[in-house]
């Protein structure tokens, strides 16, 4: 079981220039880090609203590590 909750609203982005690269934004449910990964590739080529969807699943990510780590105190470890 992944301690990772990645984001649903981002299973349609894939690379504009057709190399079938995928993106995934995830949420460490135990510390609160963040993990943007870059699937299948070193980089992603977007078009502006697959951007824009990116753009949104990290905001969506802060906000919840935001909740975790506000449960935890004054504690930031990231490690994993």
């Amino acid at each position: 079981m992944s301690a990772f909750a990645s984001d649903p609203d981002l299973n349609e982005v894939r690379d504009a220039a057709g190399h079938g690269t995928e993106v995934d934004v995830a949420v460490h449910l135990h510390d609160g880090t963040i993990r943007l990964s870059i699937l299948w590739t070193q980089e992603i080529m977007l078009n502006a609203d697959d951007a824009d969807q990116v753009a949104q699943a990290l905001q969506r990510a802060a906000e919840q590590t935001r909740r975790i780590t506000a449960t935890r105190g004054p504690d930031r470890s990231t490690s994993t």
